[in-house]
């Protein structure tokens, strides 16, 4: 996932900003990370540079 991308991200719960947390990149991709929502506290992982924006109820 490229950090541009947060400019157009936004909670799918509750449509709150979200807040990038990156655990690792590989030049300005962040490769994995969390992604979370101060307002309603979801989190949403970022795996192999692919944030997951399903809401809690629908993963697997």
């Amino acid at each position: 996932m490229k950090p541009d991308l947060m400019e157009i991200l936004c909670c799918p719960v509750c449509k709150g900003e979200l807040k990038l947390t990156t655990t690792k990149t590989e030049g300005v991709e962040i490769v994995v990370g969390n992604l979370r929502c101060p307002t309603c506290g979801v989190d949403y992982p970022i795996d192999d540079g692919i944030p997951n924006l399903l809401p809690p109820d629908d993963r697997d």
